[in-house]
């Protein structure tokens, strides 16, 4: 977020108005919520996150305890089950719509 002086992006009259409220403050500004993008997009936090739970996936699967698991990634044993739960939901959706997808 860059701070942008008021005078150099604002008409005048809508500048004496905000003045009216708030004078030598910062004030944020929110995007539409339509042009905004959901969390962690931007920083590629999303990305990483989906790759950790890849791996805890696949380790999972191969052999690795949820015990083992939770020192290798400092995770809960709770937080690394939601992470296999939703993962093995997630790829057995994966597979019914390329069944799907391969009869048609």
């Amino acid at each position: 977020m860059n701070y942008r002086n008021g005078r150099d992006v604002l008409p005048p009259s809508l500048l004496k108005e905000l003045q009216k409220y708030i004078e030598g403050e910062l004030i944020y500004i929110p995007k539409k919520s339509s042009e905004r993008v959901g969390w962690g997009v931007n920083s590629g936090t999303r990305q990483m996150i989906e790759r950790r739970n890849n791996e805890i996936y696949d380790l999972h699967c191969n052999g690795h305890s949820v015990e083992a698991l939770t020192k290798t990634y400092h995770l809960s044993v709770e937080s690394i089950r939601k992470v296999i739960f939703k993962k093995r939901a997630e790829r057995e959706a994966d597979a019914v719509n390329q069944n799907m997808s391969a009869r048609r």
